[in-house]
């Protein structure tokens, strides 16, 4: 049995995989949600499927301090999940880990580029920079934490083969970011909730960025389409859009549409997975720190597509 973890936001898109991955590692779970029996049918019965886990499931609120120090001093491990728009709130969970005084692990809600090596536009831009105040508000703190750079989740990207608005992967034609060259990396969201609980208890993740980039999930946009025309026998037209003009397609883009495409562009344009080098002093890579874990890869989950 390892550190009891809790889970802030764990009625979320990734929060309800990191409950999973806790349960079935064997940590002793708990989970905060802000009303344990909600009206919205799809969160009750989340909510059901944790307790039948074993999950306990606390009430408690961003905005209620004590309820946040109430159920951080019963757990090791703080997991943060919430969604982009409470990023800076998780000043009061840092403001909560502090009064508590036990937790010997705090992951802030990150699970996406290292936004201390991000060259994005807007709305991303902005959503990396309130990322990257959390990690020195944490730092400042002196609290233990560790980062988690995941890059792109896969169900974000292969279902449609990140083909703005388009609802399955293309058959005749690719529209690609740039000229297609920079690499990303795309890992499935359980691979990522698996890696997060691994580290929780890994004194080698100890204050560090744990990078999710295992190799076989590296793909340049050319590469992913190649991969994609492999599996349907097909050549596909590979339409590039430029750079500048993928800025004006943001620019213009409506909510949540010009997020994903500013996303598309700082992975695949800007090459934010892989412009850089991991410092051992800073950073460590998850498939290196755990090789007997086994993956899901990028072709193997293309292939039910297919």
């Amino acid at each position: 049995m390892g550190s009891n973890i809790l889970v802030i936001g764990a009625t979320g898109y990734v929060g309800n995989y990191i409950v999973d991955a806790s349960v079935k590692a064997g940590h002793p779970t708990f989970a905060l949600v802000r009303d344990a029996n909600p009206s919205d049918p799809a969160k009750s019965q989340l909510i059901g499927s944790f307790k039948n886990l074993g999950v306990t499931v606390l009430v408690g609120d961003l905005n209620d301090h004590q309820s946040l120090v109430n159920a951080i001093k019963q757990v090791d491990v703080v997991i943060s999940t919430v969604g982009r728009d409470l990023v800076l709130d998780q000043h009061k969970i840092i403001a909560a880990i502090q009064e508590a005084g036990n937790v010997t692990r705090f992951f802030p809600s990150e699970f996406g580029n290292d936004p201390d090596h991000v060259h994005a536009v807007d709305p991303a831009k902005t959503a990396y920079a309130n990322k990257a105040i959390i990690r020195r508000a944490i730092e400042a703190a002196g609290i233990p934490y560790t980062f988690v750079a995941s890059m792109f989740f896969a169900r974000h990207v292969l279902p449609n083969l990140a083909q703005p608005g388009a609802k399955a992967p293309p058959r005749d034609k690719a529209v690609i970011f740039g000229d297609g060259i920079p690499k990303a990396v795309i890992n499935t969201e359980e691979d990522v909730a698996t890696y997060t609980i691994k580290a929780a208890d890994d004194p080698r993740t100890l204050n560090k960025v744990l990078y999710i980039k295992p190799a076989q999930n590296i793909y340049s946009f050319n590469e992913l389409v190649s991969l994609w025309e492999k599996k349907i026998g097909q050549t596909l037209e590979r339409i590039y859009m430029p750079e500048e003009v993928a800025i004006k397609k943001i620019a213009g883009a409506p909510a949540p549409l010009n997020m994903k495409l500013s996303l598309g562009h700082s992975g695949f344009i800007k090459g934010d997975h892989t412009n850089f080098e991991i410092d051992p002093a800073v950073g460590v890579e998850a498939s290196e720190l755990y090789p007997e874990f086994k993956y899901t890869t990028v072709d193997e989950f293309l292939n039910q597509f297919v």
